[in-house]
């Protein structure tokens, strides 16, 4: 269900309902990218049904989805296209095309190649903690995610989002799980880190199924490499990676939190995110106490 988190808080004195967000969010519904335009993000339907809800809710949670589709037009194609006009254009002529010139051949051949470039889609799921006054993203990145928040906000009207701020950054708690070697109550560290310089050299380090609680991994946290992404599970039931900017990549719920779960055709997406956000609901506080609680800014 969720392969990645970010997270923001939103203030509790937001108060549109399910049928209103649903209502905005047809305004924006998703439409494949016409001919000559390069990108294209709307709102579909995260069940995957056509024609069916853009904003589901189950078990109180709300899950929307963006889908973002793109035009692959590489560079490399652009620019040599360009320098066979250009290698035409000084053989006719005798004049050898100037920056300017090649900037408008380069616009023009974008606008004649695009329709015959492919398209690629991606989608984004967003889930709507009303009771925790929390949105959570599922991106894999501060990018990607920021331009999920940009269509938000300016679709839902009232809505500001904070990204969590906590009283300890997730970096220098990694370092100071790592040199401890004991994980905070409720979790385990994996096998898997990277850890990085903060000096000129930015030298990094990775481990890979590799275990962590050895003097190597020790003597580089106290040579200043700090912790940019460690493999953690929580409970024995959702393994994830924490990086330094509190994103969470890799969620893998382990088979036990499936245990007994329906898996017939119709009420397959109903079971995974209510069993997926209940899950997700512990963790996300325990994890935040674990870096000490969240700042008064963003709680």
């Amino acid at each position: 269900m969720f392969k990645n988190l970010i997270a923001y808080r939103f203030s509790p004195a937001w108060t549109a309902t399910a049928e209103q967000v649903e209502e905005r969010l047809l305004a924006g519904r998703f439409v494949a990218c016409g001919a000559s335009q390069e990108k294209s993000a709307g709102w579909t339907e995260p069940r995957g049904e056509a024609n069916g809800a853009l904003l589901e809710t189950v078990a109180g949670q709300w899950i929307a989805k963006l889908m973002i589709e793109s035009r692959s037009l590489p560079a490399s194609v652009v620019n040599r296209k360009a320098q066979e006009r250009a290698e035409q254009i000084e053989a006719s002529t005798g004049r050898k095309p100037g920056k300017k010139e090649m900037r408008d051949l380069k616009d023009d051949l974008r606008l004649e190649l695009l329709p015959m470039a492919f398209t690629k889609q991606s989608s984004v799921l967003v889930w709507f903690d009303r009771e925790a006054s929390l949105l959570l993203i599922d991106a894999a990145s501060q990018t990607r995610a920021d331009e999920v928040v940009t269509l938000l906000v300016n679709s839902l009207p009232g809505l500001a989002l904070t990204l969590i701020d906590t009283r300890t950054s997730p970096g220098a708690a990694m370092a100071e799980w790592l040199l401890s070697q004991e994980a905070p109550a409720g979790f385990s560290v994996d096998r898997d880190c990277e850890l990085k310089a903060a000096d000129e050299s930015r030298a990094v380090v990775r481990y890979a199924r590799h275990r962590l609680d050895t003097e190597e991994v020790q003597q580089h946290v106290r040579e200043g490499k700090l912790p940019t992404r460690l493999a953690m599970t929580w409970n024995d039931r959702v393994s994830f990676v924490l990086t330094d900017g509190l994103l969470l990549k890799k969620l893998a719920f382990l088979d036990v939190v499936f245990e007994g779960a329906s898996t017939g055709k119709d009420d397959g997406f109903d079971a995974d995110v209510a069993i997926a956000t209940a899950e997700l609901r512990q963790l996300w506080p325990d994890l935040l106490g674990a870096l000490g609680g969240e700042t008064p800014a963003s709680a």
